[in-house]
């Protein structure tokens, strides 16, 4: 073992695994097990001191780092490198006067959730409790209350971060005004961020829940979800999901063998209003399932009730202008039963708080689309270039419309990943590569969806 490493275990107070140790593959798995990181080390910090210690270690031995909580977002494998796991980094503060939370970088939104509810408040989470707060806050953060709230990213206080040398620092809008922009919608760009300050929502209940309709007897339903969308109040964030059930005991009976629209509902005024907001959609038919009504915050994940077990995945998006209904149509038929590659088709209402610049600019771009087209596959079946392109069929029917990607919802094993000119607007991207250029000369942190130095 090179020297520095053999020193590297001494210092910190976790794991420092090598290939071959028991328990290093169990560490390098994630929630994505489609794709794993590679490294040739593997750090489980115990505490930000950990993580200091392994990117400064890394740093003087030139090896890239990756990081990795949970692993939802994989979509750039380490090979080689150094990977510093931060799934024990777990906690939730919460300062209710503040209406702010301290969220460690192992933490699941699952227990924000909960923390946050003894006083009367809510994270701006998204619709699986499992997911990582540092990770998807770091990507944007696109939530169940999105247009009335923006993205997560527009509500950090503070960001802990142990820079690419190694070095534990506080960034903050006063502090180093820079950073903290590119930090919010830059990815995990400029080095381990540890803790997070993020503000809370007074929010206790909603009005939400999902209404399922059968494709066959409604098979324009996703024009009509359009049409519904055009003239909603903020405070009512929504989305529709296409999926073609196989005749199978894992999926629920009233949806075993259909080709199905679900439309996902988080409104957080009276239950009243909500009701005649949602009206319109409840009569267009008959309906599979109708779970919208009145529930605490605390039960947001019955909305989209996202699998909680691990699996292997591969997905892609498109942030759109505009999305019309013979796009609808057409992509209906592409995503329906006889489909050679199934891909789970959501498309997203965006727009409301979303589209304007937040108290404290940041790097999440990109806020002119009006909707956003994503694809889902399970990687069961069908090899991965032949899912790719199953996937750029249907998100190419809106070509047209498109004005990028989003990066919390990019899913696969690529080898340096989409360009980045994709998630960035071009003047966003070149201030994001003149700061990657001072912060980490060396791109160290490239296993991601990566900001190469400027020059």
């Amino acid at each position: 073992m090179n020297p520095a490493l053999t020193a590297l275990g001494d210092q910190v107070r976790g794991e420092v695994l090598l290939p071959g140790d028991d328990g290093f593959d169990a560490r390098c798995a994630g929630f994505q097990t489609a794709y794993r990181h590679r490294p040739d080390v593997l750090v489980r910090a115990a505490d930000e001191a950990d993580v200091a210690a392994a990117v400064a270690c890394a740093a003087g031995l030139g090896m890239p780092v990756a990081v990795q909580a949970t692993g939802h977002g994989l979509s750039v494998p380490a090979a080689g490198g150094l990977l510093v796991r931060t799934d024990a980094l777990k906690g939730v503060v919460v300062d209710a006067a503040a209406r702010t939370a301290r969220v460690g970088a192992g933490t699941r939104f699952a227990a924000v959730v909960e923390a946050a509810a003894r006083y009367g408040l809510a994270p701006l989470n998204g619709s699986a409790p499992g997911v990582g707060v540092v990770g998807y806050v770091l990507g944007g953060g696109l939530g169940l209350l999105a247009r009335e709230f923006g993205y997560a990213a527009d509500h950090v206080r503070s960001v802990r971060l142990v820079t690419p040398d190694g070095t534990p620092v506080t960034v903050t809008a006063q502090s180093e005004p820079d950073l903290f922009w590119a930090l919010r919608g830059g990815g995990g760009n400029f080095g381990v961020v540890t803790a997070l300050d993020i503000e809370l929502m007074p929010v206790t209940r909603i009005y939400g829940g999902e209404l399922a309709f059968d494709l066959a007897r409604h098979p324009g339903l996703l024009a009509a979800y359009l049409r519904w969308t055009r003239d909603l109040p903020e405070a009512l964030t929504s989305s529709v999901s296409l999926v073609d059930h196989p005749d199978l005991p894992v999926f629920p009976a009233h949806l075993r063998g259909r080709f199905t629209a679900q439309v996902r509902i988080a409104y957080t005024g009276d239950s009243r209003r909500g009701a005649e907001l949602v009206a319109p959609l409840r009569e267009l038919g008959p309906l599979l399932a109708d779970t919208v009504a009145e529930m605490p915050y605390t039960e947001c994940a019955e909305i989209y009730r996202d699998p909680p077990m691990p699996h292997a995945y591969q997905g892609d998006n498109a942030l759109l202008r505009a999305f019309g209904p013979e796009q609808a149509d057409a992509v209906t038929a592409l995503a329906g039963p006889g489909a050679a590659v199934p891909c789970v088709v959501d498309v997203r209402h965006l727009g409301g708080q979303l589209g304007r610049s937040p108290k404290w600019a940041n790097a999440v771009g990109h806020r002119s689309a009006g909707y956003l087209l994503r694809v889902l596959t399970p990687l069961t079946g069908a090899g991965r270039e032949e899912v790719a392109a199953a996937q750029a069929a249907v998100l190419g029917v809106a070509s047209r419309e498109r004005v990028g990607r989003f990066q919390n919802l990019v899913y696969g094993g690529y080898a340096e990943g989409p360009p980045a000119e994709d998630f960035w607007e071009t003047a966003d991207l070149r201030r994001l590569a003149k700061l990657k250029a001072t912060h980490d000369p060396q791109n160290l942190f490239r296993f991601n969806r990566n900001i190469r130095p400027a020059h």
